[in-house]
């Protein structure tokens, strides 16, 4: 039996033949394109491919790589507009023989990568390694036409979308929990960027619907997470401290952690309103004492709005709990600590602790329950019932 040292150990390799060796070509010549230079390079005739890249600034990373050939091939049956990737490696009888995972590094210093290379158009398909592990053998990855067009006149040379993950034959419920998973489509001249994106993907453990946002985020070159794979942030050079340190820091204390949900749910929160076709503005205040956006309705209806997370916790009868109250009271006013009920005129109740999903639930405080010992004053803990719109154009109609 082989030792492993700190469960660092990659699966099994597979032996490919010749005809793979132009998928393991555009591989290696993608690296160089997108800035790299390739260090080492495991030999063509195995999967997976690893590869030692040094950085623009230096850094030296590792990269893990499942490469599948993609293409475009007319099939009875199938749309001709369909492009696919075959996960295949090994043969047929091997596929159903014993499980393929993924080689995984315990460390996350290497980063596995799960990619289609569709040779004849030089683009490269990303798939979610934590959807596709172990690896399906034996399937085809479709989409379509409108996505490759999309991704070749793309000015970045990136395109994000989302495709329906279906059960099969051999799996029962969909790889991912929503029946959507996320897939970059990207030239060969994002490759860095899109191993940097795979890292903080695998890093933080994003959802499909995280890992789109974050991929759509990352779409332009320069933006944040889609800077060259060695760049920091502004803030670790500030705090002389890596971004896994602040993520650790953050973690292991509960003030901080509380702190940093909220911001991410009004970041989140801000997103949505912007994309409200009954929007005209929107401000963000980030003050103490105010509300958190300031929103001119395309009517010309000032609307202030608040965001507060709801509990992971439900009351019996299955409604969602939200606590509306701020953190701490003046010394000399116990009920400072309770919103006014003219403080804001609506509020929104981020769902991701009790659903998962970065969505909201929305109430004009005029609907909203009084505190019982100040009439004025909103009360601690409110039923996110069925009421509570889900959309912020239904909750405008309320006001």
């Amino acid at each position: 039996m082989t030792e492993l040292v700190a469960g660092r150990a990659y699966a099994r390799v597979y032996r490919l033949s010749s005809r793979r060796a132009a998928v393991h070509e555009r591989l290696l010549r993608a690296v160089e394109v997108s800035g790299g230079r390739l260090i080492y390079a495991s030999q063509p005739d195995r999967a997976p491919v690893y590869l030692g890249v040094e950085t623009p600034s230096g850094e030296r990373v590792g990269v893990l790589a499942y490469p599948f050939t993609a293409n475009q091939v007319l099939t009875k049956g199938r749309p001709a507009d369909e492009h696919r990737l075959q996960i295949r490696y090994g043969s047929e009888k091997s596929w159903t023989e014993r499980e393929h995972p993924l080689g995984r590094d315990i460390a996350y210093t290497d980063t596995t990568l799960v990619l289609g290379v569709h040779v004849d158009l030089n683009l490269f398909v990303g798939l979610d390694p934590a959807l596709y592990n172990p690896l399906p053998m034996g399937i085809s990855v479709e989409f379509k036409q409108s996505q490759v067009d999309a991704a070749l006149q793309s000015p970045h040379g990136w395109h994000v979308f989302e495709r329906d993950n279906i059960t099969g034959v051999r799996r029962t419920i969909p790889r991912a929990r929503d029946g959507l998973e996320t897939v970059v489509l990207f030239k060969p001249e994002r490759l860095l960027d899109y191993v940097r994106l795979e890292r903080i993907a695998s890093d933080l453990s994003l959802d499909p619907a995280l890992r789109f946002t974050t991929a759509a985020e990352a779409s332009t070159p320069g933006a944040p997470g889609a800077s060259a794979v060695a760049s920091t942030h502004d803030l670790e050079e500030q705090f002389a401290m890596t971004s896994a340190e602040i993520l650790e820091m953050i973690s292991d204390r509960n003030r901080l952690a509380v702190a940093v949900r909220g911001g991410v749910a009004e970041h989140h929160l801000g997103k949505a309103l912007a994309s409200e076709p009954g929007v005209a503005a929107l401000a963000s205040l980030d003050k103490d004492g105010q509300h958190d956006f300031d929103v001119t309705l395309t009517d010309s209806r000032l609307v202030r709005v608040e965001c507060k997370n709801c509990s992971p916790a439900q009351y019996a009868n299955g409604d969602l709990k939200v606590e509306v109250q701020k953190t701490r009271a003046s010394k000399n006013d116990p009920a400072s600590r309770f919103y006014r009920a003219d403080q804001f005129d609506i509020l929104a109740a981020c769902l991701y602790a009790p659903t998962g999903e970065w969505r909201f639930a929305y109430r004009p405080t005029r609907l909203m329950e009084r505190h019982p010992e100040h009439a004025e004053r909103l009360a601690v803990l409110h039923h996110v019932s069925p009421e509570w719109p889900r959309s912020f154009e239904g909750v405008c109609e309320q006001l």
